[in-house]
């Protein structure tokens, strides 16, 4: 896998890798830890739904929502930044 999404980087980042955890040296994966609340769902949030969250976030998440544009073989990726 190779998520371009920072979102799904995030979420595949807390599943636990049972070989690398195997390993010798323990096989230490990073976990990104997404900082900040989560928005409420009764909030309308301006530009990317993803940017109050988002570790890539620039202005231009805030008030432009990204396109949902290919990201190689069958995949595709709604992010200014990915």
């Amino acid at each position: 896998l190779n998520p371009k999404h920072p979102y799904t980087r995030a979420l595949l980042s807390a599943v636990p890798d049972v070989d690398k955890a195997l390993q010798a040296d323990g096989g230490r994966q990073e976990r990104i830890v997404l900082k900040g609340d989560v928005p409420s769902p009764a909030a309308r949030i301006s530009g990317c739904p993803f940017h109050p969250r988002c570790p890539l976030a620039k202005d231009r998440c805030r008030h432009e929502p990204p396109r949902l544009r290919p990201a190689g073989d069958a995949h595709h990726v709604s992010c200014h930044f990915a």
